[in-house]
């Protein structure tokens, strides 16, 4: 262990106190960090586990036996969890911090030395990051009065932070970079001293979550203490991790808890009470409005397509629009649309399964069968059996379509599958760790990480080569090499590289919109800014596979059909008789698109000669993967060597999650990548 400790109080300099609910990862990656900043210091950790189901206490008496374990039978919230291990501590100073937080090696050096060069100060926060880095506002706050309440709730304090007057909220007019006193800091990061907390006591437990910081830092301060807030140190905190995922009302807590410190402390302030009654009924009924808002936008946007459809129908057939009688419109407009919607509704696409396209192609069919029958019946709407037909073939083409093209660019939000484009990533590492990262992200396609290099901590390797990729640069110039190679995520492996480097990166590249992840040291997940990824080798085992499906093939077919076929008439005859010998090549792919309408082959689909796999390396049990591909996961690697088992791992990925959102995502990457080394050879 980094930290020594001692069965007498008086030898143990620093008390961490975290309280831990359901966040075992995050809380797995603090801990490493803390050991680190541990070291020469006489220190001891405290972890209350708020009743976790997600394995954190055996996590931590596996791997953290040296901490000091306190597990609650439920959930009692953040103060008096935080007042058991209180009244366990044995250090001369004590800190309070959230499991979701990562500490640079001397934060905690920095903030005993702040509180022993200056003994009036009672509690202090020191400068919390984002984890995109930039700067969290709420490590630095005032006591919300009547005034600070009113900007804050009026959005002053965001219309005009850097005005005095209006930035109080959130002290947005003052530098992040100096350090000053302060009404109140985070309860992410508090450290006080035990004189403090034996004067003022603990924290106020009728505040289960949120305001028992700010309470904690009012009575300290009218106790005659100092709260500063201390820029010299930082560390990363990612906010709410606990909160989400619980069932807890977030909103309505945070205002409740603002309400009992009004009449706790500010009790002569009626009008600002008030204002709080009505900040969380407007908040909740936001809240409300939101969770429904999406599946009301998006029938919205399918009834504009269907009206659509029909009026290009009418002028397809008829050549102008508003051909039929004035009276006809209200219905022809309303009705086929309502009634898509309905299909729509019925078929799960607005509720458990949004965004589906097969669902959606079934539905927008089944409604057409319904329309044309009303029709059958009445005659005084029967203006053209053809435009309505057109129009039927429209609405499947554009309702699954804008689905399709939302699907790729942005995750799936069935599956939660990562999109396979615009993930170009560095590895900050260049080590044993490092190399087996890449191995493991190389194995995990549903991550979509396409990592284009190394980063090493110096410059001495630049240029050298690990597992077919280069080292790019140094931490000195990583945000150059993130702009030249256009890098959307950078992961750190941590285990070579220090917390203060990484928060050092983070802090200088904020501007650059890159997506940054850590990874502790025994690879085990990767933990970014909005989840937490598990790198654990997967087993290969037998499941219900997509490519199996009925409804999945007979789209794929009819994608292979449509999109070949176009193909075959436009394209193809330019390059048949301009076509290159060369293996590989964009015409000599193209010219195998009659094999693609014939159905001898897909447009996506695995490399021929490896249309079927061995599960779990029983040569008896062959898993058909579907037809070979013009192109598919694994051409898309034509420029590294994949061992066997990576072949594998692609092709049953590939069985697994195919889908039509699949397919036009390879199909575009492949574009993407054929025009990259086209410019790539005309340059050189």
């Amino acid at each position: 262990m980094a930290a020594k400790t001692s069965s007498r109080g008086s030898s143990v300099q620093l008390s961490v106190i975290i309280v831990n609910y359901n966040v075992r990862e995050f809380l797995h990656h603090a801990l490493v960090s803390l050991k680190k900043a541990m070291r020469g210091i006489r220190a001891e950790v405290l972890v209350v586990d708020n009743a976790s189901d997600d394995g954190s206490v055996q996590m931590l008496q596996k791997d953290f036996p040296w901490v000091r374990l306190i597990i609650n039978k439920s959930n009692e919230g953040f103060a008096r969890a935080n007042n058991r291990a209180l009244r366990r501590a044995r250090g001369k100073y004590l800190l309070l911090i959230n499991p979701d937080t990562v500490v640079q090696e001397d934060t905690l050096k920095v903030m005993l030395r702040f509180f022993e060069e200056n003994p009036d100060v009672g509690l202090a926060g020191c400068k919390i990051l984002n984890p995109d880095g930039t700067f969290q506002l709420a490590c630095r706050r005032s006591f919300p009065t009547p005034w600070v309440a009113f900007t804050r709730l009026t959005g002053l304090s965001k219309l005009f932070p850097k005005t005095r007057l209006l930035g109080r909220y959130n002290l947005t007019y003052l530098s992040p970079d100096e350090t000053y006193e302060i009404d109140a800091v985070s309860g992410s990061f508090m450290m006080t001293r035990r004189k403090v907390y034996n004067e003022v006591g603990g924290l106020d437990e009728r505040f289960f979550m949120y305001g028992e910081d700010l309470d904690w830092c009012y009575r300290i301060q009218k106790a005659g203490w100092k709260i500063y807030y201390v820029h010299s140190t930082q560390i990363i905190h990612y906010k709410g991790e606990s909160t989400r995922r619980s069932s807890i009302d977030e909103i309505k807590m945070f205002y409740e808890a603002m309400q009992l410190f009004v009449r706790k402390h500010l009790t002569r302030s009626v009008l600002l009470a008030s204002l709080l009654k009505l900040a969380i009924a407007f908040s909740s009924r936001l809240a409300m409005i939101r969770a429904h808002l999406r599946p009301v936008l998006i029938g919205i946007v399918d009834i504009v397509l269907v009206d659509l459809a029909l009026m290009v129908a009418e002028f397809i057939w008829l050549g102008e629009i508003f051909h039929f009688p004035s009276y006809a419109y209200p219905i022809v407009y309303v009705v086929p649309a309502v009634i898509v919607v309905a299909s729509l509704y019925v078929t799960g696409v607005y509720t458990h399964r949004r965004m589906s396209v097969s669902r959606t192609i079934a539905a927008v069919v089944v409604a057409y069968v319904i329309i044309a029958a009303i029709v059958f019946f009445f005659r005084s709407y029967a203006f053209s059996r053809a435009v309505l037909a057109i129009s039927g073939m429209l609405s499947v083409m554009l309702l699954p379509g804008w689905r399709l093209i939302a699907k790729v660019w942005r995750r799936d939000l069935s599956t939660g599958r990562k999109s396979l484009l615009g993930r170009r990533t560095l590895i900050v590492g260049a080590d044993r760790a490092a190399r087996e990262l890449l191995r493991r992200l190389r194995q995990r396609v549903a991550d979509g990480y396409e990592v284009v290099g190394f980063i090493d901590s110096s410059r001495r390797t630049v240029g050298q080569k690990i597992d077919g990729l280069a080292v790019l640069g140094s931490l000195d110039n990583i945000g150059k090499v993130i702009q030249e190679h256009r890098v959307s995520d950078v992961i750190f492996s941590t285990q070579k590289v220090s917390y203060a480097d990484i928060l050092g990166v983070i802090g200088r590249t904020r501007e650059l919109a890159v997506n940054f992840h850590l990874v502790p040291t025994k690879l085990e997940v990767m933990i970014g800014k909005a989840s937490v990824d598990s790198l654990d080798e997967l087993p290969l085992v037998q499941i219900t596979y997509n490519i199996e499906k009925p409804l999945n093939r007979i789209a794929k077919r009819m994608f292979d059909l449509g999109l070949g076929g176009l193909l075959l008439i436009s394209i193809y005859p330019f390059v048949y008789f301009t076509k290159s010998s060369r293996t590989g090549s964009t015409a000599s792919v193209l010219c195998q698109l009659p094999d693609v309408v014939a159905g001898r082959m897909s447009l996506v689909g695995p490399p021929p000669g490896s249309t079927t796999v061995h599960l779990n390396g029983q040569p008896q049990q062959p898993l058909f993967i579907g037809k070979p591909g013009l192109t598919g996961l694994i051409q898309l690697q034509r420029d590294r060597q994949l061992t066997a088992e990576e072949i594998e791992q692609y092709n049953l990925y590939y069985a697994k999650n195919q889908s039509l959102a699949l397919d036009v995502e390879i199909l575009l990457k492949t574009l993407i990548q054929r025009e990259r080394r086209t410019n790539a050879e005309s340059y050189s």
